[in-house]
């Protein structure tokens, strides 16, 4: 069984990745579980949020094993995945138990839908690399990466026109501050053999070639028959309706939010706060074979990149640190 994860900061474009995986013939994928974070907690500690405390060492921790509130939550997504829940059911006491017996679940449905490798995509699964890869040693990470200032604006917009879901609570620095972590998880990294980076930019003006290097990575035959859109059920649009533009596994270019929702006040401020994005990029391309400038058009295309000196203007300068 081949096992990945999807994983990124939110809106960075993680539900067009795994909705275009799943159109292929070979993969099985479930909405988010966030499974990690009801194991282990301590995900706004993680993100490195300036009010979030440390988790409270405790003894039985140190012991291996999960917490009250984990287990409760195992069994929630036992009942949720499965459909059943035995009698007097008791989740695992230990930590490493949890782990094996949830990768077993998703071994068990991905094998009654007659598929040979699954993908779950929880985006903060990225601040749980570690822990996954000491878990599962042969998982694999697809790392899915936008520019920090366009991930702030979808952020801004999905919480002005979702506001009842409060999804994406906090208010903008947090998420600067969590955008500029994720840049540094992502680089840390880089050139890790089950590690593999997908730049949402790259990805919607070269969707074929992105195709081609994504299956090259899982070891997927990218030639294979895709399904016309996603038809596996990856988010429940009346719960998320933030991520139906995104369900078809059709990636496309999309205008920029970012002068309609940030004043130039507020552009400037997202500059100087948000590390950079093309030296991420650049950094990338070392071990990935691309061009180090990001934004250009591949050789022969044309048209996608007319408007590229404008959408410029609003990205990080060269000189900001990551």
């Amino acid at each position: 069984m081949r096992r990945t994860f999807v994983v990124g900061c939110p809106r960075s474009g993680t539900t067009v990745v795994q909705a275009m995986l799943a159109r292929h013939p070979e993969v099985f994928t479930l909405p988010e579980t966030a499974f990690f974070l009801r194991l282990l907690g301590g995900t706004a500690y993680r993100w490195g949020d300036r009010d979030a405390k440390a988790p409270r060492e405790r003894l039985a921790r140190r012991l291996g094993l999960a917490r009250r509130y984990g287990r409760r939550e195992f069994l929630d997504l036992q009942r949720s995945l499965l459909g059943t829940l035995p009698p007097h059911s008791h989740a695992p006491w230990r930590e490493d138990t949890c782990a094996t017996r949830f990768f077993a679940m998703l071994d068990q449905l991905t094998q009654r839908a007659g598929r040979s490798m699954w993908i779950e995509k929880t985006p903060a699964h990225l601040l749980y690399l570690d822990d996954i890869e000491r878990y599962l040693p042969d998982a694999r990470f697809v790392h899915v990466i936008r520019p920090g200032i366009d991930v702030m604006a979808s952020l801004l917009d999905a919480n002005m026109r979702y506001d009842a879901s409060n999804a994406f609570g906090g208010d903008l620095a947090r998420w600067v501050g969590r955008w500029n972590r994720a840049a540094e998880i992502h680089r840390a990294h880089i050139g890790s053999p089950h590690h593999h980076f997908v730049f949402l930019e790259d990805l919607t003006r070269d969707p074929e070639g992105e195709w081609q290097r994504l299956c090259q990575f899982l070891e997927l035959p990218a030639d294979a028959k895709l399904d016309d859109a996603c038809r596996q059920t990856i988010s429940y649009p009346e719960l998320e309706p933030w991520k139906q533009a995104a369900l078809t596994g059709q990636p496309h270019q999309t205008a920029s939010k970012v002068n309609e929702v940030f004043g130039p006040r507020l552009r400037d401020w997202l500059r100087h706060k948000l590390v950079s994005y093309e030296a991420l990029y650049a950094a990338s391309s070392l071990a990935f074979e691309r061009s180090e400038t990001y934004g250009h058009e591949p050789a022969g295309k044309a048209g996608a990149g007319e408007n590229l000196q404008e959408r410029q203007i609003d990205r990080q300068p060269r000189s900001a640190r990551i």
